[in-house]
């Protein structure tokens, strides 16, 4: 299968939380491969999605008018390291950053919870990678309220609107990005309970994968419905014309690397990226610049 092949078999809004809909994950199969059978059907598909990224990321530096900021939210073992890695695998690490956001320090919790996002956004030309995000502050605080007695708010703030106020917040926040010139791009990788069961199976037995192992993977496990009710709330409420999720299948790793790609090429290209075009007068100095290098002995 070819790259046009693959792209005309893709319907992008089988992966889109469309906005103003009430989500629900039960609709999103994680084991949901488009009809493709076989990896080997796609063999030098993702090649080809990885060398068209290079191409936009080199004319997005050097335009230098967008940024492109790409949110990965997941549970534990859904692949997130492993698809920035072979996704963004031909980018120039000079244009590409990539954060990724553990439990707030101290200094983060003295500031208001976007503060640490708002310092790692991508500058204009480079993309920028959240390995998670601002979104735990929707998510793992959620499910676990203790954390936001941590948060330091003011008396009276903490109360079950908080959530539906942090939709809020986030969604200006996003709009705010976007009519600036910085893309939101967002993918939440959707592996089921049984196919987590397995990857952490493997992480255990396999002694080069038990760095990856901590056993607060399965204590978070007991949560997974919790969890699930979090993720379709924020689905719900921060799917936004300017800034959709994209629910991508995670039981298949090729596939969603594919998908991803897919997607962030697919942005990519909607920009209508172009390199600078020079001056007369620089165009000038180019030729003289030429004739001097030509005649030097």
């Amino acid at each position: 299968m070819d790259v046009k092949t693959f792209t005309d078999q893709l319907d992008p809004k089988a992966f889109m939380a469309k906005p103003g809909s009430k989500i629900k994950l039960k609709h999103f199969d994680p084991n949901y491969t488009a009809e493709i059978k076989h990896r080997a059907d796609v063999k030098g598909v993702l090649q080809a999605g990885i060398e068209a990224l290079a191409t936009y990321q080199d004319i997005l530096y050097a335009q230098d008018t967008y940024a492109l900021l790409i949110i990965f939210q997941a549970m534990d073992a859904a692949g997130k390291d492993g698809t920035i890695k072979h996704v963004m695998s031909g980018l120039n690490p000079q244009g590409c950053q990539v954060f990724s956001f553990k439990a707030p320090s101290s200094e983060e919790l003295d500031h208001d919870y976007l503060w640490r996002s708002f310092k790692a956004l991508p500058e204009r030309g480079r993309i920028g990678i959240f390995n998670r995000s601002y979104y735990e502050e929707t998510l793992v605080v959620r499910v676990h309220p203790d954390l936001l007695e941590k948060q330091k708010l003011p008396q009276g703030t903490q109360n079950t609107n908080i959530w539906e106020q942090r939709f809020t917040e986030i969604n200006h926040f996003e709009k705010y990005l976007v009519d600036n010139g910085i893309i939101v791009l967002k993918f939440f990788l959707n592996v089921s309970k049984e196919e987590q069961k397995q990857r952490f199976l493997d992480r255990i037995n396999l002694p080069e994968k038990n760095w990856k192992f901590s056993e607060n993977d399965v204590t978070e496990r007991e949560f997974w419905d919790d969890y699930m009710q979090a993720y379709e709330a924020v689905f719900t409420h921060t799917s936004t014309e300017w800034a959709p999720w994209h629910i991508i299948p995670a039981n298949n790793k090729w596939f969603t690397r594919l998908v991803v790609a897919y997607f962030i090429e697919q942005k990519l290209k909607a920009l209508k990226l172009s390199y600078p075009k020079v001056t007369e007068e620089h165009q000038q100095q180019l030729l003289k610049a030429k004739k001097v290098l030509k005649n030097e002995r």
